[in-house]
């Protein structure tokens, strides 16, 4: 099975996006399609050896919707439906960046055009829709806009002579109809300036909708616009009679400009996944037959030596093979601080050199590169749905069919029950197509999902589906592996204890130059702690199994290790035997260091916690979440970290297959339970948990198992993260309050059972735009919500 993300441009509604599913999902071989109206795209997963992306795309384009291809980082990626020609198919990879890319209609990304060959061969089908929706081909989301607005911009101008010269104006009779026209002959004029050319993408979508088998939004504005429109025609020109064409002009121009407006929101909600696309640089230094040359980054090979200088971004993935310099990786993890490279360190396509130049060898490139993930990552959380949002697309569904009802039975009600005129009837009936905000139910989630996830991916979390987001605001237990979560996952110098006369720094000077030549793990740990002193030169360096080292000093005997090494060469501990004690009881390895036969000191060595990791337990239970903490250490020294760090509940000697089964216990209790883990062993446990945190620097295994992935590699953003899922759903349900609420009232009155208190279509238009446009404007507040952990 393969997923991927592809361009939907064209989409008016969320019930568009509905269409192009259900036909999406009637493919053979196609598993899951979820289209999102805000982000123009869609997510399919299929099945390579029954379908290809071609006929997909074909799909998406007979539903009446233009399709350009993969959502791709620009720059990086080749298009992944390359042309079935034998030659185009025999090019590298990594050689058709000529076939790249433009931004989709209402999508923010870049797109991989069809090649040469494959666009030649839909020339005629993409010309055919050159008034789809009535805009041109090829628009990106801010010519989207543009052209909404300019729609406007001709409607008022029609609408205002319209306005005045119409009975309901201000009757201003010294302006004669011109060309001998009669009145209601230069009205229609004017209402039909106003009405067909801007109104056109909604009877395009209506059409659209219809085909694929939904009703949405547009049908409603067909109805009222149009059926407005045409009952003043035929009162033009057929049976006499009071015409309403100012007031149908007038709820165009209003339903016009919430469009508008609401477009303008939907496009702040794409800047984060905007912001990613456009990080890569369009062309790299390479070092080709011996000579350095610029290439397009999409040309990069894997194997290439890449050159990079000061304020370059770096292109593609790769391992530093000469030179070194700082890195600033706030693209990929969100920390500030630029990150020191030297040789053998890696280095992230998109991340910014900031000092010295290097050469790196490049070894993910394309789609494999880290930046490609991510935004695979999160386009595909942004076009995932949550059961709440499922449940909104089908209520929008139903919500349409009802306006249809109850709008066909209010016009019979008056007209033919309570006796009133063919206009009240008619202008009522309008009033309920136009109220119902079916736009206000599909826009509550998504806007809100692709914001959250956006900000998310913006500070270094990355949440891959919307069920995990809702999820983790239902977490009752997080579990933290303890090695690499919480702890640094790596030896560190915890405490140093030095003998009468002697100082810390004596003791650390004198083990640096005794661990000066061993590669233990131990001796980095105190090499890294004594940086910045002065060794103490040794020689005649030797080392001694299972309990450390000895060396010469200055002509004295110097020993580095054990407690059976000092026993073994009869040295005077100074006192300091309940010091080692105490420290190895703590669960730290305590390395001894003496010389000429007295002891100097004892560096007491552990897996250090990180810096936020005790913030991060308090947090937490701050938030009502108790914390676990899950490690295979005997339970003495599980209880001493666990009562360092805060946390309540310790799970001691857990063996690597057992990890999953500790996460089923406390499921079994009635508790939900996020788990929060770095290696290959954690991924069962990542699996079965209710929502799986991957350390960043871990495994990709780890990080495939899991629902939210951390890069910073700080167990802090697991609080942002909870704090992001719910300010998300308190969000969603903010906004799904809202619509339920205004349609359940809206409908009564628009159909005049408050009678005399009624509304005109006008104010029905006002209100439905307003209603969307306040559901979009809600959601963009998370942008600057206040959630600690994220900037």
């Amino acid at each position: 099975m393969k997923t991927t993300t592809i361009d939907v441009g064209g989409l008016l509604s969320p019930l568009c996006a509905r269409g192009v599913e259900k036909q999406l999902c009637r493919m053979p071989g196609v598993r899951r399609a979820d289209a999102n109206f805000v982000s123009g795209s869609a997510t399919v997963e299929y099945d390579e050896s029954v379908i290809d992306l071609e006929r997909i795309k074909r799909c998406i384009r007979a539903c009446g919707y233009r399709c350009g291809g993969e959502m791709l980082p620009g720059h990086v990626c080749a298009p992944g439906d390359p042309p079935a020609d034998a030659a185009a198919a025999a090019l590298p990879a990594g050689h058709a960046h000529h076939a790249h890319a433009e931004h989709a209609a209402h999508a923010p990304g870049k797109l991989a055009h069809p090649p040469a060959a494959e666009h030649a061969a839909h020339a005629g089908a993409m010309e055919g829709m050159a008034h789809e929706m009535g805009h041109g081909a090829g628009m990106d989301m801010t010519d989207m806009v543009r052209d909404m607005r300019n729609r406007l911009l001709v409607c008022v101008a029609f609408v205002v002579p319209l306005f005045f010269w119409a009975p309901m104006g201000f009757e201003m009779r010294a302006l004669a109809p011109p060309f001998g026209l009669t009145l209601e002959q230069w009205l229609f004029v004017l209402a039909t300036g106003a009405i067909v050319w801007p109104s056109w993408p909604f009877f395009v979508a209506a059409w659209r909708a219809l085909k694929n088998g939904v009703l949405n939004m547009a049908t409603l504005v067909v109805l009222s616009v149009g059926t407005g429109y045409l009952f003043s025609v035929g009162a033009t020109f057929v049976w006499g009679g009071a015409q309403f064409f100012e007031a149908v002009s007038v709820l165009l121009a209003f339903i016009l400009l919430g469009h508008w407006l609401e477009m303008r929101a939907r496009a702040g909600a794409n800047d984060a996944i905007r912001a990613l696309m456009d990080l890569a640089p369009p062309l790299a230094r390479v070092i080709r037959e011996g000579k350095e040359e610029q290439i397009p980054t999409a040309d990069v090979l894997a194997g290439d030596i890449v050159v990079v200088r000061p304020g370059d971004r770096i292109p593609v993935d790769g391992v530093v093979v000469e030179g070194e310099s700082q890195v600033d990786e706030s693209m990929l993890t969100g920390e500030s601080l630029p990150v020191k490279k030297a040789v053998g360190s890696s280095v992230a396509g998109a991340t910014i050199n900031k000092s010295g130049s290097f050469r790196y060898r490049a070894t993910k490139v394309g789609a494999d590169t880290a930046l490609a993930q991510i935004v695979k990552l999160v386009q595909q959380a942004q076009n995932s749905k949550a059961p709440a949002q499922r449940l909104a697309d089908r209520a929008s569904q139903w919500l349409v069919l009802a306006a249809l009802v109850i709008g066909t039975g209010t016009f019979a009600v008056w007209l033919w029950l309570i006796g009133q005129t063919l206009l009240v009837a008619v202008t009522l009936a309008i009033t309920v197509f136009v109220i119902a905000c079916p736009d206000a139910l599909g826009l509550a989630t998504p806007m809100a999902v692709m914001i959250g996830t956006g900000r998310g991916a913006k500070n270094g979390i990355l949440i891959k589906n919307a069920v995990a987001l809702e999820q983790a605001t239902k977490l009752d237990v997080v579990i933290f592996d303890k090695t690499g979560t919480l702890t640094q996952g790596k030896p560190q110098v915890v405490e140093v204890v030095a003998a009468a006369g002697r100082s810390e720094d004596e003791v650390l000077a004198l083990a640096a130059g005794l661990e000066r030549h061993s590669e233990h793990p131990l001796a980095h740990a105190i090499l890294e702690r004594a940086q910045g002193l002065d060794a103490v030169p040794a020689e005649r360096f030797t080392n001694v199994d299972g309990m450390g080292a000895r060396a010469t000093v200055g002509g004295d005997a110097a020993l580095i290790g054990n407690r059976r090494l000092m026993d073994e060469e009869r040295v005077d501990l100074a006192g300091l035997e309940h010091e080692a004690e105490r420290l190895a009881g703590g669960g730290r390895t305590v390395v001894h260091v003496a010389r000429a036969g007295k002891l100097w000191g004892l560096i007491a060595i552990a897996d250090a916690a990180r810096p936020t990791s005790a913030a991060t337990v308090a947090a937490l239970k701050a938030r009502g979440v108790e914390v676990a903490m899950l490690t295979g250490d005997n339970r003495a020294t599980a209880e001493r970290i666990g009562a360092e760090l805060g946390v309540s509940i310790v799970l001691a000697e857990v063996l690597p297959g057992q990890k999953a089964d500790e996460v089923k216990k406390l499921q079994a209790q009635g508790k939900k339970v996020g788990m929060v883990g770095d290696g290959i062993n954690d991924a069962p446990a990542l699996t079965q948990a209710d929502v799986g945190f991957a350390i960043g620097a871990g495994t990709d295994v780890a990080m495939e198992s899991a629902d939210v992935v951390l890069m910073k590699s700080d167990p802090f953003d697991v609080v942002g993260a909870i704090g992001l899922s719910r300010a998300t759903l308190r969000k969603m349900r903010q906004n799904l309050g809202w619509a339920v609420g205004y349609n359940v009232v809206a409908f009564p009155v628009a159909a005049g059972v408050f009678y005399p208190l009624t509304i005109n279509p006008e104010i029905a238009s006002i209100a439905m735009s307003g209603s969307s446009l306040l559901v979009a404007a809600n959601a963009l507040l998370l942008k600057r919500a206040p959630i600690a952990g994220l900037k």
